[in-house]
C-alpha cells in the first residue's frame, strides 16, 4: 500500500496534535515549526 505525500503529512500532523495536546488550542505555526512543513501546504490539507 502506498500513501501519498499529502497523506503522510496529514498523519504527521495528527500525531503531532496527539503528542502535544494539553487541553487547549495548538497554533498551526507551532506544528509547522516542529514538523518543518510549509504552513501554506498544511492549510491546504
Amino acid at each position: 500500500m502506498k500513501i501519498s505525500t499529502r497523506g503522510r503529512y496529514a498523519l504527521r500532523v495528527m500525531i503531532d496534535l496527539a503528542e502535544h495536546y494539553n487541553g487547549s488550542h495548538i497554533p498551526l505555526k507551532d506544528i509547522v515549526a516542529r514538523q518543518e512543513i510549509s504552513q501554506k501546504y498544511l492549510e491546504g490539507i
